[in-house]
C-alpha cells in the first residue's frame, strides 16, 4: 500500500521553508497532497487559485506531489486523499503550542491520521509568509525567501496596490 500524506497550510505565499517541508516529506511518502486552506482568521494578500498556481509552478519537479484546494475539516480531506500523515512544518518553539492544538483536535476526529512534525532547515527558522509579504510591500528584496516566479507575483500584488 503506498504511503500519503497531507501537507496543509495557506502558504500566502509559499516560501523556500515551506518547500524545504514539501521537499522532504516527497522524499518520505510516496504521495503527497499540498493541501492549501482558506484560513478564515487570515485575511490573504493572494487568492487560493492565485497560491495554487504558484504551488504546483515551483513544486512541478516533484514528481509524487499534487496541489489542491481544500474547503472545510483537513481530516475530511486526509480521508478523501486515503491519507495516513499529515506533515506539519515547525520553525520554532512557538509554533509547537499551536501545532499541538490542532494535531490534537485532529486526534479527536480521527485517531488513525498521524501527524508528523519536520523542524525547518535553519536557514528559514525566522521565516513567514507574513515576513515575506511585509519585505515585499515596500520593496524590500525577497529574492532569497521565494521563488523567482513567487517574488514576480509579489511585485506584481502591490504594484497594483498602489
Amino acid at each position: 500500500m503506498a504511503s500519503v500524506a497531507v501537507c496543509p497550510g495557506s502558504f500566502d505565499p509559499v516560501t523556500f521553508g515551506h518547500l524545504d517541508i514539501i521537499k522532504r516529506a516527497s522524499k518520505v511518502f510516496d504521495k503527497v497532497y499540498v493541501c492549501v486552506l482558506n484560513n478564515s482568521s487570515k485575511k490573504p494578500l493572494f487568492t487560493v487559485d492565485e497560491r495554487v498556481d504558484m504551488i504546483k509552478q515551483v513544486t512541478k519537479e516533484f514528481g509524487n506531489v499534487e496541489v489542491e484546494e481544500f474547503h472545510g475539516l483537513l481530516i475530511d480531506y486526509a480521508h478523501s486523499k486515503n491519507a495516513s500523515s499529515i506533515v506539519r512544518g515547525l520553525r520554532a518553539v512557538s509554533d509547537f503550542e499551536y501545532e499541538m492544538q490542532i494535531t490534537s483536535m485532529n486526534r479527536v476526529l480521527d485517531e488513525s491520521i498521524e501527524t508528523l512534525f519536520m523542524m525547518t532547515n535553519n536557514q528559514y527558522s525566522f521565516l513567514s509568509s507574513s515576513i515575506v509579504k511585509e519585505v515585499a510591500k515596500y520593496n524590500g528584496s525577497v529574492s532569497e525567501l521565494v521563488p523567482p516566479t513567487v517574488e514576480a507575483e509579489l511585485k506584481k500584488k502591490f504594484t497594483n496596490k498602489d
